[in-house]
Parts: C-alpha cells; sequence; structure tokens
C-alpha cells in the first residue's frame, strides 16, 4: 500500500473523530441561558398585563333579527377589574338589510355585550354606501338593533354639501327600506350646487 492510500484511510479515522470532538466542546463549554431574562417584556408593561385581561387584534361578528349584520374588529381589548370591555383603534362595519353599508372608525370603544351597546369616543367617522361622511366625538351603537346614535355635535359631507347638526340617529328601516338618518337640534346645511351637478 502506498502512502497516498495510508494517508486517506488515515484521513477517514482521524476527520470524524475531529468533528464530533468539536461539536461535543459547543455543547460542553457553551453558556447556560436564563429564560427569565430573554423575555422581551418591559417590567411596566409586566405590570399593566398583569393588572386585567388583555387580546389583541379582536374580532367578532353576528345579526341583528332584522337581518343586519355588524362586524367589529380592535387593535386591542382590555377587561379591568370592573370588568369593562375597553377596545382600541376600531373599526365597525354594519351591512343593513336594505342594503346601506356603514364604515365606523374610531379610537376607542366601551362595550358592554350584555346590554348590546358600544359606545365608541375619540375621532369616530362614520362612512355610509349612500355618500355620507360623518365625524363626531362620540357614538352610542345598539348592537340589538343596529341604531347608532350621536348624542352631542355632529359633522357631515354629503353630495348636497356639508351639514352640522347637534344630534343624529342612524337607524335600519324595519321594512327592508333604506337606512333612516336623522339630523336634529340646530341643523345647518351649507348647500352646493356644484357637489349636485357632479
Amino acid at each position: 500500500m502506498d502512502w497516498y492510500s495510508k494517508l486517506v484511510a488515515t484521513l477517514k479515522v482521524l476527520l470524524p473523530l475531529a468533528a464530533l470532538a468539536l461539536l461535543s466542546t459547543l455543547f460542553l463549554l457553551s453558556r447556560t441561558v436564563d429564560p427569565v431574562s430573554t423575555i422581551p417584556f418591559a417590567e411596566e408593561e409586566v405590570q399593566t398585563r398583569m393588572k386585567g385581561q388583555q387580546i389583541t387584534g379582536p374580532f367578532f361578528s353576528g345579526a341583528t333579527e332584522a337581518g343586519d349584520s355588524l362586524s367589529f374588529a380592535a387593535g386591542k381589548l382590555t377587561t379591568g377589574a370592573d370588568q369593562r370591555n375597553e377596545a382600541t383603534d376600531v373599526t365597525a362595519k354594519v351591512d343593513l338589510a336594505g342594503g346601506t353599508r356603514i364604515d365606523l372608525v374610531a379610537d376607542t370603544a366601551r362595550l358592554d355585550l350584555p346590554a348590546s351597546q358600544m359606545d365608541l369616543s375619540g375621532h369616530v367617522v362614520i362612512t355610509t354606501s349612500t355618500g355620507y361622511t360623518i365625524t363626531s366625538d362620540v357614538l352610542k351603537a345598539n348592537l340589538e338593533t343596529a341604531t347608532l346614535t350621536s348624542p352631542g355635535q355632529v359633522q357631515a359631507a354629503s353630495g348636497i354639501g356639508d351639514l352640522t347638526a347637534g344630534q343624529m340617529v342612524l337607524s335600519s328601516s324595519r321594512s327592508n327600506g333604506p337606512a333612516q338618518l336623522i339630523f336634529t337640534n340646530g341643523v345647518k346645511l351649507v348647500y352646493d350646487p356644484k357637489q349636485t351637478d357632479e
């Protein structure tokens, strides 16, 4: 047997042994990891999460007895010690049986599911498929009847002009007709004929 064959035969034994020795030193010399220290939460965030229940990205949907469909989504939903559900970055959709679609966006919402009530606050924006864009600071939604009520001032942009009012009620028609949008308490309409011509 020549020297080359002896070298190859020797390397076939030595190289796997060297690889095994290197792998064993990786496990023997590795540092122990404290699993608690690797959790990426700040102490303040941990304390906040421990105070109440929290759901990230909640979504639910349902329907009323009249056939209106509702859906709700939020960035975060928390339940405090008083069992109140509060959501942030809220979006909701209402498809009324009469064909009208309503999209809602709000900064925060307080949900009372046993009472079928949702109170939206912050910058509330209502967009309807009939061409209205309505803004308000507070909006009360009855989840059982798909009725939206703004007890305070609202501003609306529509195809006929800009409108302000002290209160607003948006409800589904019981005869499966179009939605009823009622403005009250000091209604002011700035009519724009250019918008109607377009």
